[in-house]
């Protein structure tokens, strides 16, 4: 099976020598998403909640792109700056999330200056 790189115009692009995402087969992963909007490349949001919302919105598009669509996502991974935030990204995520809710890993670790949260997504089509 051929790797193939996942890239829109409809999400950030990345400020390192990486892909938005690789889809293998059936799976695609796509790769860690700032609150960066698409356009400008400026964040989004000063809070957790602003941010969480942007980055589902990118996560949402690199999907898309990869053929994809929530529904498919089997697992996020939610990087944060400080466990004080985890209740009100909950919050956001809970408002962004459908049924089923997604398995979900959350970790905590220092982000570049001004970025709160980055999330990253784990697919699985039916092809």
């Amino acid at each position: 099976m051929t790797s193939i790189a996942i890239a829109t115009g409809n999400a950030p692009s990345p400020p390192a020598p990486l892909s938005q995402g690789i889809r293998k087969g059936p799976v695609p992963q796509i790769s860690g998403q700032l609150p960066s909007g698409p356009d400008t490349g400026e964040v989004v949001g000063t809070t957790v909640a602003e941010q969480t919302t942007q980055v589902l919105r990118n996560v949402t598009a690199v999907l898309k792109a990869a053929g994809a669509g929530t529904e498919d996502v089997v697992m996020l991974r939610v990087y944060l700056t400080e466990p004080a935030h985890l209740a009100e990204m909950n919050e956001a995520y809970a408002a962004a999330d459908g049924e089923p809710l997604h398995a979900r890993t959350t970790v905590y670790m220092p982000l570049p200056p001004g970025l709160l949260v980055g999330i990253d997504a784990l697919a699985a089509l039916d092809d």
